[in-house]
């Protein structure tokens, strides 16, 4: 489509953009409940749990949390679970120590895993963080076994925090028997939802903002569309705001209403 709706704005860069800087990304209730509790998990040693609906900002909240963690004192390994088995998940894990994963059995590679994070934690001074976004989508299998990667000295050093994050069904497996010695471990949890109208007014004006627009271009009804239209979720507020937009420059129109907002719905799956 047309990039000409940026100039008949007068946007400075792409509005409602995914590629935000970390100081750019709105510190809602939420977000900041979220790096609290990631900041707790991390200091005990243990297990912090994200959830959320698709688009609901949690890899963006994540980014925001993780970002306070300086990199000359932890040592973050962010991972994005592709569904494979337990072996495949480790060879990330040795991956991001930059361990070599060839010719190795599952129990070799363990155990090169957790030589790797000693290593970094006694003899370099780093704490090592997991994180495993779309967790959601990991194997049964692969959640019976991750607590033993936690285990050191007997399981009296928690030195290896872990932070699962992944869409609603993340508890469900969670709540399996076999879980159950990693699920035992978690000791916070956020769970985001979608905004409210207020919500979903200070977001767009917080992208506006971002983009050089210091006034709000969208109509009360508009906003009230993007909200309903998008479930309060961000990622399709993004999207519905965008083509609103669109729709609007393409009428010649400096206000966005709840027309265009429709528009930019027929777009949208």
């Amino acid at each position: 489509m047309s990039q000409a709706y940026r100039s008949f704005f007068g946007f400075s860069r792409e509005p409602f953009s995914s590629d935000l800087r970390v100081e750019e990304i709105l510190q809602t209730e939420a977000v900041l409940s979220v790096a609290d509790r990631v900041d707790y998990t991390i200091r005990l040693g243990a297990m912090a749990m994200v959830t959320g609906d698709v688009g609901s900002g949690k890899s963006t909240a994540l980014r925001f949390a993780t970002s306070r963690l300086h990199p000359s004192e932890y040592r973050l390994l962010w991972i994005t679970s592709g569904g494979g088995s337990i072996l495949e998940l480790y060879r990330q894990l040795a991956w991001g120590l930059e361990t070599e994963t060839s010719a190795f059995s599952r129990a070799a590679l363990t155990r090169r895993i957790r030589e790797s994070i000693l290593e970094l934690v006694q003899a370099k001074k780093q704490k090592v963080v997991l994180l495993i976004d779309e967790a959601s989508l990991l194997r049964l299998e692969v959640f019976a076994e991750l607590h033993t990667l936690t285990q050191f000295e007997g399981d009296s050093k928690p030195i290896l925090p872990i932070i699962l994050a992944g869409q609603n069904n993340l508890l469900d497996k969670l709540y399996w028997k076999t879980s159950l010695p990693l699920s035992s471990r978690v000791i916070a949890r956020s769970h985001l939802k979608g905004v409210d109208r207020q919500g979903m007014q200070d977001y767009l004006n917080h992208h506006l903002k971002i983009a050089g627009i210091s006034h709000s271009i969208f109509s009360e009804q508009a906003v009230t569309a993007i909200q309903q239209g998008s479930g309060g979720l961000f990622r399709k507020a993004n999207h519905l705001a965008r083509g609103a937009l669109i729709a609007a420059a393409t009428e010649k129109c400096q206000q966005v209403s709840a027309e265009h907002v429709r528009l930019a719905s027929t777009e949208l799956i």
